[in-house]
């Protein structure tokens, strides 16, 4: 079995995203979400967010 990405990384959830857009969803986006909040609840997935926000804003604040 292959090693699944990092926890955080947004890599598990754009698989997520793109299966369920791939299976007919309205909002995959929205799917992946709604997994992620019934697998880690409310408080993990709010300190994932906030992680990956945080990663995305340092990337950009050293590419100027």
């Amino acid at each position: 079995m292959a090693r699944k990405p990092k926890l955080g990384s947004g890599k598990r959830f754009a698989a997520i995203e793109k299966k369920a857009a791939k299976s007919g969803a309205r909002n995959s986006a929205a799917v992946a979400a709604s997994a992620g909040f019934k697998k880690y609840g409310k408080k993990k997935m709010e300190a994932m967010a906030h992680k990956a926000e945080r990663a995305h804003f340092a990337k950009k604040k050293h590419k100027k």
